[in-house]
């Protein structure tokens, strides 16, 4: 029996996030989910797996149930399948970010780019005034990317302010549209553009994940693998599972099991 692997994270005002995560873990702990969540003060973030049941409710306890008081009611979601268990165990843990840019300050619930459906996507990045950029790090650039995407060379998130410092400009680069594994980084990044001065900044909404599921491959400006944070590796179109050739994960700081 395959297992359901449920990708999810919302920016949400958490004050209460510490006092959240012994009731999330006894939850999840109940339901035999195994995975990793972060809680921080500006939301949930995690990749998690368990039966099709155990997730359906875990998800609707988040969405709705009286832990969160529906404060997670638009949490972003991406179901794919495993055919065995990706993790070996679960881990809820507390962060200062559920993303880690390094810059608490910046947050994507009060400024943010603008959204670009999967369906819109091709179209956007394929207009040659607009800059294609990958806000993942070199190793998941490496492993498979969009057409036209610029590399931005860093180990880590946290690298990305200075990528934009060294290689954006704000009166050059007019229009520049982004792209994570998951979503999330790409909201954080969008949110520090557009407080550096962007003008036109756009995001794919889903991310990388959500493209694979709702593209077809005949159409798909996608090319090779994305790597995703668990012992299934990598992903293709559909999300169905890869494992392409082994690389130095831990040399291309691509370690971690939640960073999307």
């Amino acid at each position: 029996m395959s297992l359901c692997v449920a990708a999810l994270y919302q920016f949400a005002a958490l004050p209460d996030f510490e006092a959240l995560r012994e009731p999330l873990l006894e939850l999840c702990t109940s339901l035999e989910i195994r995975g990793t969540l972060l809680l921080a003060s500006e939301g949930i973030n995690g990749t998690v797996a368990g039966t099709d049941e155990a997730i359906d409710a875990l998800v609707t306890a988040l969405r709705g149930g009286p832990l969160f008081g529906g404060r997670l009611g638009s949490m972003e979601l991406k179901f794919s399948r495993a055919a065995e268990m990706p993790f070996r165990r679960l881990k809820v843990k507390l962060k200062a970010e559920i993303v880690a840019l390094g810059l608490p300050e910046i947050d994507p619930t009060r400024i943010v780019g603008t959204y670009v459906e999967p369906a819109d996507w091709n179209a956007l990045i394929a207009d040659p005034d607009v800059l294609v950029v990958d806000t993942r790090n070199h190793f998941e650039f490496e492993m498979g990317s969009f057409d036209r995407a610029l590399d931005p060379e860093t180990r880590s998130f946290a690298d990305f302010p200075e990528f934009v410092r060294r290689k954006l400009d704000p009166v050059r680069d007019r229009r520049i549209a982004m792209f994570c594994t998951g979503g999330i980084r790409c909201e954080k990044a969008s949110a520090y553009l557009k407080a550096e001065g962007f003008d036109e900044v756009y995001h794919l909404k889903g991310g990388i994940l959500r493209y694979l599921e709702t593209v077809p491959a005949e159409s798909s400006r996608w090319h090779g693998d994305c790597f995703v944070f668990d012992e299934r590796i990598a992903l293709g179109h559909g999300l169905e599972e890869r494992r392409p050739p082994a690389k130095d994960q831990t040399a291309s700081g691509a370690s971690g099991s939640s960073r999307r």
